[in-house]
């Protein structure tokens, strides 16, 4: 970290460097993708929880898409990803996915748009859902869990949290694990 400063009352200027991880591989070219040992991956948790658990996740934004999918890959997790509500719609007959993972904020139609369609779906009444979101409030969490959503996760996602979230939910709700 540096500071500096041209005086008493001028204000200051803090610099902070952060260490950066590639998340979106799939932007790199493959002789930069680094390699991926799937056995003990840096997400994983001991004894793979979500091994054979098939899991929509839906998120605008490419990195943080990345990063989901990564996390739950890394603990043996089938992973399909849309980046729209539009997209995931398409995609939940053919994934057939045991969990929904959805951000909230995202344009044209949002999560709660997106949970509302999938209930109108008789196929996917039942699927459990995660709403993933910034907003982290009681009210934002009620409001998850009335549009359809079963439970509710604060961005930044903590991978650990992530991950006993999805297990516990696809276990409650008569999933695999």
């Amino acid at each position: 970290m540096r500071a500096k400063s041209p005086g008493e009352g001028q204000g200051a200027t803090f610099v902070v460097s952060l260490p950066i991880t590639v998340v979106n591989e799939e932007k790199l070219a493959p002789e930069k993708v680094p390699p991926r040992d799937h056995g003990s991956g840096e997400f994983a948790v001991a004894g793979k929880p979500l091994s054979g658990i098939r899991v929509l996740v839906v998120d605008d934004e490419p990195d943080a898409r990345q990063l989901i999918r990564r996390v739950l890959e890394d603990c043996d997790a089938e992973v399909a990803v849309a980046g729209s509500a539009a997209e995931a719609m398409a995609l939940l007959e053919g994934a057939r996915p045991d969990i929904l993972v959805s951000d909230i904020g995202m344009p044209d139609r949002d999560g709660y748009d997106l949970i509302r369609q999938v209930r109108g779906r008789l196929a996917a009444k039942a699927l459990p859902a995660v709403a993933l979101t910034a907003f982290a409030r009681s009210e934002d969490r009620r409001r998850a869990l009335l549009a359809g959503f079963q439970t509710h996760v604060a961005k930044p996602v903590d991978p650990a949290e992530l991950v006993a979230v999805v297990a516990s939910l696809v276990e409650r709700t008569g999933g695999q694990p």
